[in-house]
């Protein structure tokens, strides 16, 4: 039996990001890059978060709609393996599905009220860009959603840091304070693609308002520019 739902956001995200370039592979890998789930306005109801603040963690769940399509593959290259094997797209978290959901575990770091958005969460860890829309709002629960003996197929362990940042103290003088360490862990992850390792090429990625340009060499990230969007 054919069934559709039809759905409509809750709320987005407001984060650094303005591409997905430079966004973390998964949710968690940065702790501190924090973000705002701003509720859109017909569920800007206190009530609706009430007793969520006994929680560490929430699930998010949330649309590619940077990656919208009209037609879906039954394999992908994941980028973890270089772009170079293809897998079943059920057996990835690729973007480019015949529902294009996603799912994020952040830390809850805060429910505040603001005067423009009343009631926001402020959350630590987030793989969103600004403006996704987000569908809905999961407490994480440590006994249902932590399996310590479950295995992690070909992304068993995460990627970790695996650049060395070399940021000059005149360019680092443009990032607000309280973005500096966010950044550097972001470029320590190595946002570029996974197949591209030119060593002349210049990168660039959107971050809290500012233009982020820098190259790699070997195992080496050199920031080059900083400057407003």
């Amino acid at each position: 039996m054919s069934q559709e739902f039809t759905m409509k956001p809750i709320a987005h995200i407001k984060s650094d990001f303005s591409t997905k370039f430079g966004v973390p592979r998964q949710s968690g890998l940065v702790d501190a890059l924090e973000a705002l789930v701003v509720f859109e306005p017909a569920y800007r109801n206190p009530d609706a978060l009430r007793g969520l603040e006994g929680f560490s963690h929430l699930w998010l769940l949330w649309v590619f709609d940077q990656a919208l399509r009209e037609t879906w593959a039954p394999t992908v290259r994941p980028p973890r393996l270089g772009g170079n094997a293809r897998l079943g797209v059920f057996a990835t978290r690729s973007p480019f599905r015949p529902n294009p959901l996603a799912l994020s575990a952040v830390r809850l770091a805060g429910v505040e009220t603001t005067p423009a958005w009343g009631t926001v969460l402020r959350v630590r860890g987030a793989d969103l860009v600004d403006g996704t829309p987000i569908l809905d709002i999961k407490p994480y629960l440590p006994y249902a959603d932590c399996l310590p003996e479950a295995r992690g197929g070909f992304a068993a362990a995460p990627a970790g840091e695996t650049l060395e940042v070399e940021f000059p103290p005149e360019l680092l003088e443009a990032v607000p304070p309280d973005r500096r360490e966010a950044l550097r862990a972001v470029l320590a992850l190595d946002p570029r693609p996974r197949y591209q390792e030119d060593p002349g090429r210049v990168y660039g990625f959107g971050f809290a308002g500012l233009e982020v340009r820098f190259t790699v060499e070997g195992t080496v990230l050199r920031v080059r520019e900083v400057r407003p969007l």
